[in-house]
């Protein structure tokens, strides 16, 4: 049975810092992508960043990109997320994800909720101004 458990989330005020970590296990990640997605009340579900397990590149949105970073342990299956310089509006609930990947997919896809096959069940994240 696969599983995704996420821990890390908290209360910080914004300009601080806070890291993510997602546990993933169950089943060979080794061709899958890790990436983590948010979604804050009321708002869509967003995707954040992504890192294939196989070569390691990375993904970002353009909302987070140079405040935050996502790396990954392969031989433990566990991915990261590194968050600076938080802001109000990065506050909301980060769900871990994974799903199979190739290296022939083309970049968007990894943007995309419907790539992933598997879910954890998410850890809050609140900043306050």
């Amino acid at each position: 049975q696969v599983q995704l458990v996420e821990s890390g989330g908290g209360l910080v005020q914004a300009g601080g810092s806070l890291r993510l970590s997602c546990a993933a296990s169950g089943r060979d990640f080794s061709n899958y992508a890790l990436a983590w997605f948010r979604r804050a009340p009321e708002k869509e579900r967003e995707f954040v960043a992504a890192i294939s397990l196989s070569d390691e590149k990375t993904y970002y949105a353009d909302s987070v990109k140079g405040r935050f970073t996502i790396s990954g342990d392969k031989g433990e299956n566990t991915v990261y997320l590194q968050m600076n310089s938080l802001k109000p509006e990065d506050t909301a609930v980060y769900y871990c994800a994974s799903g199979p990947f190739s290296h022939a997919t083309p970049t968007q896809e990894y943007y995309q909720y419907y790539r992933y096959s598997y879910w954890g069940q998410g850890t809050q994240v609140t900043v306050s101004s």
